[in-house]
C-alpha cells in the first residue's frame, strides 16, 4: 500500500520559516517523481516543488513565486522529502500536501500512477 505522510505545517509568522517533512511507503522512491503541492482557500491546488526520479535526471523544480525561498531535498535512503520554507509570506497559506508519481511534467501527473498524501495546513500570519 502506497502511503505518503506529510508533516510539519503549522503557524508562523510573516518572514518566519517552516520545514515539512513527507515520508514514503510502498513503492520505489528512487523511480518516482516526488514533490509538494498547495491548496490555498478557495483556490485550485498548484504545484510548489518536485524531484524528478533518479531514474529519469533527478532534477528539482520551483514555482516562480517559491524560488529562493523554499528548498526541496531528499533522503533516499529514509524515503523521505523535505520542503524547507523561509520568508514566508501570508500568501503561502495554504494546505500542504505530498505527491508522487511517474513524471511530473509542470501541469500535470504524466503515466499511470500517482499518489497523494494527507496535507498539512501551513498558516502565515500579516
Amino acid at each position: 500500500e502506497v502511503q505518503l505522510q506529510a508533516s510539519g505545517g503549522g503557524l508562523v509568522q510573516t518572514g518566519g520559516s517552516l520545514r515539512l517533512s513527507c515520508a514514503a511507503s510502498g513503492f520505489t522512491f528512487d523511480d518516482y517523481t516526488i514533490g509538494w503541492f498547495r491548496q490555498a482557500p478557495g483556490k485550485g491546488r498548484e504545484a510548489v516543488s518536485w524531484i524528478n526520479s533518479r531514474s529519469r535526471d533527478g532534477s528539482i523544480h520551483y514555482r516562480d513565486s517559491v524560488k529562493g525561498r523554499f528548498t526541496i531535498s531528499s533522503d533516499n535512503s529514509k524515503n523521505k522529502v523535505y520542503l524547507q520554507m523561509n520568508s514566508l509570506k501570508p500568501e503561502d497559506t495554504a494546505v500542504y500536501y505530498c505527491a508522487a508519481g511517474n513524471f511530473y511534467d509542470g501541469r500535470q501527473w504524466v503515466g499511470d500512477d500517482d499518489y497523494w498524501g494527507q496535507g498539512t495546513l501551513v498558516t502565515v500570519s500579516s
